[in-house]
């Protein structure tokens, strides 16, 4: 019997959905006591699990198929005029790949994000318990990407280091610098890591085509989307 096969999952009851309010989720959850190494970690991934926190989940909903795991083949991906443009915005940015913290610096970008740009969601207010649980641990292939422009920081990409590529958990940023469209630089990015590392594979989460918050995620093609059929390739 292989990890992945006696590997415990345990189910919650319905809840409110956060990104389409009319839905109710189901939400299916790995053991939270069983050891998950990197390869497991893989593997779940693979099957469209993502992680939250120290907790590894995937939406397990019996009426809505709305939340699709959406992966980006790097070595595809060909940026378009409009991402050309946010990399030719942003050049004068510096980035650094650090493990993560819980600094004040850090702290303070992550606050100011969430009651900035998410009033509306559960994460409202801003906690630093809650910080520090979601991204800070958890994981241990989980790292910061910062982005400075000179010596401010400005955003913040958490990403872990899969055996056969990047996952991006979350991108944070200073709400007075939107207009650098940094979640989409975060992605790029990210791609960019994937790709020097001779990887395949950027995961991306859950595309939600009915979210705005989610929808974004399309954008970036080619990719992959997960279906009863197995990763599908859309152009």
């Amino acid at each position: 019997m292989t990890e992945l096969e006696a590997l415990k999952f345990f189910q919650t009851p319905d809840h409110p959905c956060s990104y389409l309010p009319s839905e109710q989720a189901t939400t299916v959850f790995a053991d939270p006591d069983a050891i998950i190494d990197t390869q497991l970690y893989t593997q779940l991934s693979q099957l469209g699990f993502r992680r939250s926190g120290a907790h590894i989940y995937r939406p397990y909903c019996h009426a809505c198929t709305a939340c699709i795991p959406v992966r980006i083949p790097v070595s595809a991906f060909a940026a378009k005029r409009r991402h050309q443009r946010v990399l030719m915005r942003n050049q004068a940015l510096t980035k650094h790949r650090l493990a993560p913290h819980n600094s004040d610096e850090i702290w303070m970008l992550y606050e100011r994000y969430i009651n900035h740009r998410h009033s509306d969601g559960d994460m409202f207010p801003a906690d630093r318990e809650q910080f520090v649980s979601f991204l800070v641990t958890g994981r241990p292939e989980a790292f910061f990407t910062e982005y400075r422009l000179g010596e401010q920081l400005i955003a913040v990409a958490v990403s872990d280091q899969l055996d056969d590529g990047l996952s991006a958990i979350y991108t944070f940023f200073d709400p007075d610098h939107a207009a650098r469209s940094l979640g989409t630089l975060a992605i790029l990015d990210l791609m960019q890591q994937t790709n020097a590392a001779a990887l395949p594979y950027l995961y991306l989460g859950y595309w939600i085509e009915a979210s705005d918050k989610m929808r974004y995620k399309g954008d970036f093609r080619p990719q992959e989307r997960l279906t009863s059929a197995g990763w599908q390739q859309i152009p």
